[in-house]
């Protein structure tokens, strides 16, 4: 049966943060388990491919749009168990993410106080495996709620059956296999705030002045480092259309950071090896700065070509300043990406999900 909701041909753009990308066949909101599993099933039954969108801040659509269904998924709720010496916040995929980081940080629990300031629902967090400033969100998923789309019924998985990788998860290497619908997080009551990241650590440094920091204090401090590298989304910032990071971080053995090392080195671009942002990954290997490689390879902040550009505050985040096209943009990405492997022999992949096209036939 169609759902209630179902509408056709609808632009997605406007429902993006890049706004750019063309229509979708078929969009339905859902606000319930029971609705998930209708559109689903709709779909199926239609031969048509789904996917699941929320407040599309992480999502690259074509400018051909997507032949399929988009569910947004919209269900609301949020419920507290006391576990012991620690909270169990259950929280529905709808509900705003930085709404819930604010909640968390009001009631004093720890654990996702350095994610503050990110846009998006919380059913997007497990997929990507959301990070920020030494913080990922997997360390604090207990559980999480999906429709199972081979089977039809609604599972629990926990953190080992979710593959959590450095921005990725079994959820984003299986785009057709569940639609998350709730995530359980494991908080710390009167915790301490995470300080891994070394910016970070040194502007709460600066900003206690000697004094213990509260979660509070590092999640108001966040929020103001991403506002000035225009990470935080805002109506009058010129870099506002973008999908924050548009390449992860690459993560590499200890041989091939080396060998950038030298590269960076030996064409002048650092004048010494410890100009060479780099920070151990896991494994052994090593965790190199895409924004770094991608300003020595000779974009700088606030690079244009025509309507697209890299963001005048952060070299990682690639924007629509108005009037262009999903292949202007990818058309730039490549660009940026053919550079720093010309100059460094490292491949940068892209963090967002793209819809109606894919990264991997536009990077070939």
């Amino acid at each position: 049966m169609r759902p209630e909701s179902l509408v056709d041909d609808v632009p997605l753009a406007p429902l993006t943060t890049l706004e750019l990308g063309g229509t979708a066949r078929h969009l339905v909101e859902v606000v319930d388990e029971d609705g998930v599993a209708a559109a689903v099933a709709w779909a199926g039954e239609c031969g048509l491919p789904l996917v699941a969108m929320g407040d599309g801040s992480n999502i690259v659509v074509a400018d051909a749009g997507f032949h399929g269904v988009v569910l947004r998924v919209g269900l609301r709720g949020r419920r507290v168990v006391r576990d012991g010496a620690r909270v169990l916040l259950e929280v529905a995929a709808g509900e705003p993410w930085d709404d819930v980081v604010s909640a968390a940080v009001a009631e004093g629990w720890a654990g996702i106080e350095c994610l503050a300031g990110i846009p998006g629902r919380v059913g997007a967090t497990p997929i990507q495996n959301v990070g920020a400033y030494g913080q990922e969100v997997a360390e604090t998923i207990h559980a999480v709620r999906a429709y199972d789309r081979t089977t039809g019924r609604v599972v629990e998985l926990a953190p080992a059956a979710c593959g959590f990788g450095y921005r990725d998860s079994r959820f984003k290497r299986e785009p057709d296999g569940y639609v998350v619908m709730a995530v359980t997080f494991a908080l710390r009551p009167a915790g301490a705030p995470t300080l891994r990241y070394s910016e970070l650590e040194a502007a709460v440094a600066a900003a206690v002045d000697g004094r213990a920091p509260a979660i509070a204090d590092v999640a108001a401090i966040v929020r103001r480092l991403r506002a000035r590298k225009s990470m935080v989304l805002h109506p009058d910032d010129p870099n506002r259309r973008s999908v924050g990071s548009f390449f992860t971080n690459p993560v590499v053995t200890a041989a091939e950071a080396a060998a950038v090392v030298d590269r960076a080195v030996a064409s002048g671009v650092a004048r010494q090896a410890a100009d060479v942002p780099r920070f151990p990954g896991p494994d052994g290997r090593v965790k190199l700065s895409a924004g770094w490689l991608i300003e020595r390879a000779g974009f700088a902040k606030g690079s244009r070509r025509g309507p697209v550009g890299v963001s005048s505050n952060h070299a990682l985040a690639l924007v629509h300043h108005g009037g262009g096209t999903t292949a202007e943009l990818v058309d730039l990405a490549r660009e940026i990406r053919a550079a720093v492997v010309e100059r460094f022999a490292v491949t940068l992949t892209p963090e967002p999900v793209a819809l109606g096209m894919s990264w991997q036939q536009l990077f070939a």
